[in-house]
């Protein structure tokens, strides 16, 4: 095998890379990344069982074949490079692989092809497709909601469902770590596979993958299912994600149907209020009380090691007094992906979950449990 490649082409691709190879080495070779030239385009392939991605890059391939060779140590060597450099990249006999650029040279072990992986045929005749736009807002609206306890497997993840609403084909996302829960509806296009009708759970990592993929450009991706895999193709790439095995749990328990206390709050006014909150606020609990009358909000935190704050907001609040305790964390993150000035906070009381949706935007609610403070 023997190719020429632009150390900026070889260099985006193996970047891309990085956070999908096995860092644990438990099976040398996932730590590996697979070089596959053939017909004018170099294939650079990662996986670590969980999370694959195939890319596609041009290259002048003097010589066709495959080899694979340490994913982050070629990344390192082809960064420190000469800029704006060819460089050239030979397999030898036994696996070793020489990289020339400029006056610099580097001999590498490798190892065979062979040991690699089989990657899931590309077929996108049955897909859904979303633009990089909605799936870039999807994923931001729900995924900060995702559990990062290893023991609540099913929670480690995004749940996808499609469903039929009013004649119109709507994906559902869900997230929840037990504590909070985001949720988004989204019309799209196309028929549903069988596997999003039923309902499927993207793993956590897969997820970031997918995020970097939709930020990158505009084009389209597809969606579709190969066994247990979610397969996703957008230009030159392919990611696929193992679908979690289990259950998610039954969210629609969890969304609050009689909150009819409702307060209409500014966005930005009430995050930074909730960011100076937090600085007086417990190391462990994060909590911050919100105490509303009509008219107004007051936000406090204390802790008894360094002192305690408060600020009042003016708000459209019509309703009885109640204060009631939430972790500043969870209000921040829900926040911060809002698109819109104003937002619909609903109570019941202090012990019931509150709930939080934007001002103009019914396809989004996220859910959020009190805290005793």
């Amino acid at each position: 095998m023997n190719f020429t490649i632009e150390k900026e082409v070889f260099l985006r691709g193996l970047g891309r890379t990085q956070g999908i190879v096995e860092k644990r080495n438990t099976i040398p070779v996932l730590a590996n990344v697979l070089l596959e030239g053939i017909d004018g385009e170099l294939h650079v392939t990662a996986t670590d069982l969980e999370v694959g991605m195939r890319s596609s890059y041009p290259a002048n391939i003097v010589k066709p074949g495959k080899i694979t060779v340490s994913a982050k140590k070629l990344y390192e060597i082809i960064k420190e490079l000469p800029e704006r450099g060819e460089i050239v990249f030979t397999a030898k006999e036994n696996c070793w692989i020489e990289v020339k650029c400029g006056k610099a040279q580097f001999n590498i072990v490798g190892l065979s092809a062979d040991e690699f992986p089989n990657f899931p045929p590309a077929d996108k005749s049955s897909g859904v497709v979303l633009s990089s736009s909605l799936c870039k807002e999807i994923i931001e609206k729900t995924s900060f909601a995702m559990s990062q306890d290893e023991s609540k497997y099913n929670l480690n993840g995004i749940f996808l469902k499609a469903t039929e609403q009013e004649g119109q084909a709507v994906l559902r996302l869900v997230a929840t770590d037990g504590h909070r829960l985001s949720l988004i509806d989204k019309v799209i296009d196309g028929a549903l596979p069988a596997e999003l009708k039923r309902g499927v759970i993207l793993p956590r990592k897969g997820v970031t993958e997918l995020r970097r993929l939709a930020e990158e450009g505009e084009g389209d991706l597809t969606l579709t299912f190969h066994d247990n895999n979610a397969v996703v193709h957008k230009e030159q790439s392919v990611v696929v994600m193992r679908l979690v095995d289990g259950d998610f749990p039954d969210y629609e328990r969890v969304i609050p149907k009689s909150n009819t206390q409702e307060a209409l709050l500014a966005v930005d006014p009430f995050l930074h209020a909730l960011r100076r909150m937090l600085i007086l606020s417990s190391e462990k609990s994060r909590g911050v009380k919100m105490a509303l009358k009509p008219g107004q909000l007051e936000v406090s935190s204390s802790n008894p090691e360094l002192g305690d704050a408060r600020e009042e907001l003016d708000i459209d609040y019509q309703g009885p007094e109640i204060a009631i305790g939430f972790n500043a964390r969870y209000l921040l993150d829900i926040l911060q992906v809002q698109d819109e000035n104003r937002i619909r906070v609903l109570f019941k009381d202090q012990l019931s979950p509150g709930l939080l949706q934007p001002e103009n935007d019914q396809s989004f609610i996220a859910v959020v449990m009190p805290m005793r403070l």
